[in-house]
């Protein structure tokens, strides 16, 4: 029996423990706790946005960072601090915090969280946690860009890519070019290089590549797919406006080339759940491969505006609920803008004080 206001001990027996709960109608249903990491980051946003509105789930949330907006969108008893992706006790804190907090799913939006939490799948798996996550072997394929744009040559369309380095000849390439990291995210270390002699200053710089520069628009192809890998939706979006390498402006729009091109990178790199297809068009207008971020995109919102949910259904799909074999979706524009939530300042001082000292 547990006092009012204690959390349940978590169920341990099964693939997917759930505790039941009052609903808003007065019966009881099952309840699943999933844990979103990046609490801090858009893609965390949208994705709880998405979720809060199941009656079926509870959410907790994580980030390493006190301020993280995300933590505030859930009760205090439901937040927790954790360490960096990179931290060598990430997957080590995190298990110890799903369990205490009773967990049933994590849902990862940090690139550098992929990877460890991919090679602790059967730790977290052995108490009853699940993570909504694509396969360890797609994750290899995506997380590296050279990789991928040799996987994916004669798939779609792949910009010329090579790793920059002693190999490198300047005077084979047409200008300008990009050069960005090898691995990461958004537009850190992205640069576009108008010379030669430019691009041979940089090849001393280890882990980037250098690649053909593309002159059209530039979209984003949320992909969808459900726990074995069949693709579902894909939905191309317009990044109209673009700051930071965050789309602050964007459509999504029916064209049918880049809702194959989408689906081909997926099935070409094995992913589950929900990822993120980036493509920009050539100087003849044709669309290139420029990245996959396999996980939720912190532009999220357009795309369940547009009538394909994806965190609830890849959540669904995870959960082994029916899920629709394909889905259509509306054409929408969005543009975003900051909000804020006002707290008291001592909420943020419990916060990172009673949090930082679950991680000792």
């Amino acid at each position: 029996m547990t006092a009012p206001g204690q959390r349940p001990a978590p169920n341990r027996s099964g693939p997917l423990p759930v505790i039941p709960r009052p609903s808003p109608h007065g019966s009881a249903g099952p309840v699943t706790r999933v844990l979103v990491t990046g609490a801090g980051g858009p893609a965390a946003i949208a994705a709880m946005k998405s979720l809060r509105a199941d009656e079926s789930v509870e959410l907790l949330a994580a980030d390493m960072d006190p301020w993280a907006a995300g933590l505030y969108l859930v009760p205090e008893p439901a937040r927790t601090l954790i360490p960096a992706g990179a931290a060598a006790d990430f997957t080590e804190v995190l298990l110890a915090r799903c369990r205490a907090l009773g967990a049933h799913v994590v849902l990862p939006t940090v690139d550098a969280e992929l990877r460890p939490l991919a090679g602790a799948q059967p730790r977290f798996a052995a108490h009853g946690i699940q993570l909504l996550l694509a396969p360890a072997a797609a994750l290899d394929v995506i997380l590296d860009k050279l990789a991928l744009a040799r996987h994916c040559q004669g798939v779609v369309r792949v910009p010329r890519t090579e790793p920059l380095g002693a190999g490198t000849d300047p005077s084979s390439w047409s200008y300008p070019v990009v050069v960005k990291p090898r691995s990461g995210s958004g537009s850190r270390g992205f640069l576009v290089v108008g010379s030669a002699a430019e691009l041979t200053a940089l090849t001393g710089q280890p882990g980037l590549l250098v690649q053909e520069y593309l002159p059209g628009e530039e979209y984003s192809i949320d992909v969808l797919a459900n726990a074995a890998g069949r693709v579902i939706a894909s939905v191309p979006r317009l990044r109209a406006r673009v700051d930071s390498g965050v789309s602050v402006g964007g459509r999504t729009v029916h064209d049918p080339e880049l809702e194959s091109f989408g689906r081909a990178v997926a099935e070409a790199t094995g992913i589950s759940y929900v990822a993120n297809v980036q493509a920009k068009r050539d100087a003849a207008g044709r669309p290139a491969l420029l990245e996959v971020n396999p996980r939720m995109p912190g532009t999220l919102g357009l795309t369940i505006a547009s009538g394909v949910d994806m965190p609830r259904l890849a959540l669904d799909s995870l959960r082994g609920r029916p899920v629709p074999a394909a889905l259509g979706f509306r054409e929408v524009a969005v543009v975003r803008f900051l909000d804020e939530r006002v707290i008291d300042p001592a909420e943020i001082d419990r916060t990172a004080h009673a949090l930082t000292g679950s991680l000792r």
